[in-house]
């Protein structure tokens, strides 16, 4: 097939192909993206005295392991990647299954007082978080889950966020048809969700653990309130690193990139699968 010019694009073998200004946007916020990354590798390559002078360095240096041994020993970074790694994967997990069972309730079965505690549910994400500090904090010294992990994994096991998402996701994409037919073979309960909800709402739950991971990755407001610096998240962790009178700031940014890293390997394995799931949710949608 001949292209054929539409504006700055083309038809290509009945794909939208994009034009000239449509890659140069693209590599324009592609840079601004990345920008922070690279720079966060630059600084943590050079010398505190070198990134305090003017102007600062724009390319790397030959410091980048040694600030990073540095970071990795001084903020117990060892430790604060694997809490971090199990509290992320732990909450996305919960998240995910809680909240796509929640959504599942309200979008499809029938019980009383159903709208009003959705609406109850919704109403909790308008209060802030920090009005719940004091009271989650004495409740985790009652329990004596100080400085332990699940004093930051059990308050965010499940989220309004997600329930509302799926419930939202799951009206539309789960046809009520497909439930009652279920309903009619005598299906329980625990295989409807297994077996209908679950492959139903699979494009949602990706999307959710993504976003939860994330978020629970970089949290920082709790975890520096119910940890310390003995069995600390990287995010803990980084507050830890660079002490002194003048902080040490390319031993922090080398930090930051140790806490970076494993985020990025985890978009680079499993990206594909995640925008796959994503597309194959929009068609059927």
């Amino acid at each position: 097939m001949t292209p054929r010019r539409m504006g700055d694009a083309r038809h290509v073998d009945g794909q939208l192909s994009g034009g000239r200004i449509t890659y140069a946007v693209l590599i324009l916020f592609t840079a601004g993206s990345l920008f922070p990354l690279v720079w966060t590798a630059i600084a943590a390559s050079r010398t505190n005295t070198r990134l305090a002078e003017t102007p600062p360095p724009f390319w790397f240096g030959g410091r980048i392991f040694a600030n990073l041994e540095t970071a990795w020993s001084d903020g117990n970074m060892g430790l604060a990647l694997l809490n971090t790694t199990t509290v992320a994967a732990t909450i996305s997990f919960g998240t995910v299954l809680f909240s796509t069972i929640a959504g599942f309730a309200f979008a499809k079965l029938r019980f009383r007082l159903k709208n009003v505690l959705l609406m109850l549910t919704i109403a909790t994400m308008m209060v802030p978080p920090q009005l719940s500090v004091v009271p989650l904090f004495m409740l985790v010294a009652e329990l004596e889950w100080t400085n332990q992990l699940q004093a930051v994994i059990l308050p965010t096991l499940v989220s309004a966020f997600g329930v509302f998402f799926m419930r939202q996701y799951l009206t539309e994409a789960l046809p009520t048809e497909l439930i009652e037919a279920a309903r009619v073979d005598g299906v329980s309960s625990l295989r409807m969700l297994w077996h209908v909800v679950f492959p139903a709402a699979r494009p949602a739950m990706a999307v959710l653990a993504m976003l939860t991971f994330v978020q629970a990755w970089n949290d920082f407001f709790w975890p520096i309130i119910a940890l310390t610096q003995d069995n600390p998240t990287v995010q803990v962790a980084l507050t830890g690193l660079g002490r002194g009178y003048i902080p040490d700031q390319s031993v922090i940014m080398a930090g930051a990139l140790l806490g970076t890293l494993p985020l990025l390997l985890a978009f680079t394995l499993f990206g594909k699968q995640i925008v796959g799931g994503i597309m194959r949710g929009a068609v059927k949608g």
